[in-house]
């Protein structure tokens, strides 16, 4: 049951509202004669919505109103006057109360409202489990001596408004990089707002950043808010900006410098408060000396340097990122990847670092059937390996890559069974049983074994 909590001094008003959200809303009620009882009540009954008069003895509802958003800001609090005017609730909202209703009170009206808050609290309940869960999963794995020194970084940097340059690797996690500084900073209740600067046509670029007016140029059929302006008041992530084109570097500069943008077609300058986070997996230094990027643009987002380590840097990491990666992919199945697996992925290059190593794992968790995957299946090969595949079931398709998969490494290793169930982390009689299942020619004894 939710919990309302009515404040006012006039008895008859308690007790008939009282009555009527009890027996026709189903909530549970309680009732305080005065701004001092029922902040006195907030912290016993936590309600879910509180009912308050404005006009009181002692403290008036504004400033019962101020203080419990000091006590309890997640409350909604529900203004009530008979002798209100625009000023006075005006001054409530500003204060943060959900709305206002003139007395005398009507009934259904009150009814209504109350249920509109009580959605718009589950509404933002629901929203804080999922950013919850989102700051879960975007965690940053690994206490390798790499990402101790990156957490020590950003644990420092986040707290300040100070704007980032993210570089590194394609794949290396420059995103969750930029979103754990957004969450470590004051700004972290404010949007995160991201542009893959490579993926936006350069025609195209400016309208998505800026945003454009209505009939701006043709298909512009309405106005568009651009992500400068979305992410007022919070982070801006300006991914892989070495990409961007001369022209936008140049109107995106401007925009740093001063503070304001203006959209396509629009002629008045529109404030913005935003903090850049800003990523590329080039070497910016040499593009701005092939005058592919601006030196001073490159300058105004370097102010605080952050180098993203590859996967080959930090091999230490592999076992936690791989049992982070199963426990996502098994939906709540206990499972994991053999030791003599984990040893092999430890050992393989991983070109496109933990974004390939998070899709090996989801592949193995969908193609393996077992509790511990033993993987060597489901080695990464290029694409010319499937190049054949033919098949039109997972099983058929399964058992023509595992054969290919096992010549491919008995060529690599001369045909010597017993290096290549090392190899691939399998035991030498396993290799055998498969290798006859899948009527590959054993290599008669004394030759190659």
């Amino acid at each position: 049951m939710k919990r309302i909590l009515l404040i006012d001094d006039e008895e008859n008003i308690l007790s008939s509202l009282k009555g009527v959200l009890e027996d026709e809303g189903g909530f549970l009620v309680d009732t305080a004669k005065s701004g001092v009882l029922g902040l006195a009540k907030i912290k016993k009954f936590e309600p879910d919505v509180v009912l308050l008069d404005i006009w009181m003895p002692g403290d008036d509802g504004i400033k019962v109103l101020e203080k419990i958003k000091k006590l309890a800001p997640a409350v909604k609090v529900i203004m009530m006057s008979g002798h209100g005017t625009v000023e006075t609730a005006v001054k409530a909202i500003k204060l943060g109360a959900f709305d206002f209703l003139e007395k005398p009170l009507h009934f259904d009206k009150v009814l209504l409202l109350l249920q509109h808050a009580i959605d718009l609290e589950a509404l933002e309940s629901e929203n804080l489990a999922l950013k919850e869960e989102l700051r879960e999963e975007e965690v940053l794995i690994g206490e390798s001596p790499a990402m101790q020194r990156l957490k020590k970084l950003l644990h420092v940097t986040a707290p300040s408004n100070g704007w980032v340059l993210v570089q590194g690797e394609n794949g290396t996690g420059k995103e969750l990089v930029a979103r754990a500084l957004h969450w470590g900073s004051p700004r972290s209740g404010s949007r995160f707002v991201a542009v893959n600067c490579a993926a936006i046509p350069d025609e195209l670029i400016e309208s998505e950043l800026f945003g454009h007016e209505r009939g701006s140029f043709t298909g512009a059929h309405e106005k568009k808010i651009g992500k400068f302006e979305l992410a007022h008041g919070g982070t801006l992530f300006l991914d892989e900006v070495g990409d961007m084109g001369g022209k936008v570097q140049a109107k995106i500069l401007r925009a740093l410098q001063e503070c304001s943008i203006q959209r396509v077609g629009g002629d008045i300058p529109i404030e913005v408060d935003i903090r850049v986070i800003a990523a590329s997996n080039k070497d910016l230094k040499k593009e701005i000396r092939e005058g592919n990027f601006r030196e001073d643009l490159f300058y105004r987002l370097n102010v605080i340097p952050i180098q993203v380590p590859s996967l080959r840097d930090r091999r230490e990491d592999i076992p936690a990122l791989v049992e982070h990666f199963v426990k996502r992919y098994s939906r709540g199945k206990k499972r994991r990847v053999g030791a003599a697996t984990l040893k092999i992925l430890q050992h393989y290059p991983w070109p496109g670092n933990v974004r390939e190593l998070k899709n090996w794992v989801e592949r193995a968790c969908i193609l393996s059937q077992d509790d511990v995957i033993e993987g060597f299946e489901y080695q990464v090969l290029e694409a010319d390996d499937f190049s054949n595949v033919d098949e039109k079931s997972l099983r058929g398709a399964r058992a023509t890559f595992e054969k290919q998969f096992i010549l491919k490494m008995l060529s690599e290793n001369g045909g010597n069974i017993s290096k290549t169930a090392q190899t691939i982390g399998v035991e030498r009689s396993h290799l055998h049983k498969k290798m006859r299942s899948y009527g590959i020619r054993e290599v008669p004894p004394g030759e190659n074994q």
